[in-house]
């Protein structure tokens, strides 16, 4: 647990790579550029998805850029977590994340983060790497649902370190020692779903 890849690995790394390359895509570069703050609501707290795509565009992130927008609790944005608690999309040529709180605990933020950003990397605009019908796509992590740890199964996530002073599960330790729970991932090499050892 202690050396866990870096966020630019996950998402720039060989994995990215093995994706990209299967879809005839070019490889991902991960930068980390500005924040903005909405502190007051600018658009109202009541949002449709089409709001998301306009907060995200704010940031002019560039063409190829990500952006990623976290709504606070007091946002309630349209069919969320009804039929999903996050998507990702895109407008022009910049990509969009959008996660919502979905309560007290930043660690279900943290896996819908970790489970799109993957999606993102490796679909960016729907024509990269996924598997099924482009109606109904498995990406990355979708692929891989309620997978953390090994001998996973439905049901039942796999055998996970806990921390005592918590009691949750975790699979990788972050900056000063922060612990968190990150979905798996598909291998298409090995067309099973690869964990965080």
């Amino acid at each position: 647990m202690t050396n866990n890849p870096s966020p630019q690995s996950l998402c720039g790394g060989a994995q990215s790579k093995t994706y990209m390359k299967k879809a005839g895509k070019r490889p991902t570069r991960i930068s980390l550029s500005t924040q903005l703050s909405d502190k007051n609501y600018s658009i109202g707290k009541n949002l449709k998805k089409s709001h998301v795509s306009e907060l995200a565009h704010r940031v002019n992130s560039s063409p190829g850029g990500l952006t990623l927008v976290l709504t606070s609790h007091d946002v309630a944005v349209e069919d969320f977590c009804m039929s999903n608690c996050g998507s990702h999309g895109h407008k022009a040529n910049s990509v969009f994340i959008w996660v919502g709180n979905s309560g007290p605990g930043g660690d279900g933020m943290v896996v819908n983060i970790a489970s799109l950003l993957a999606g993102s990397v490796t679909n960016p605009f729907g024509s990269g790497y996924y598997m099924g019908s482009a109606e109904a796509r498995l990406e990355a992590a979708s692929a891989c649902p309620g997978v953390y740890g090994k001998g996973a199964y439905p049901g039942y996530a796999g055998v996970l370190p806990l921390d005592t002073s918590s009691g949750a599960s975790y699979n990788a330790i972050g900056l000063n020692g922060r612990k968190y729970l990150l979905p798996a991932l598909f291998d298409p090499n090995t067309s099973q779903c690869s964990t965080i050892e």
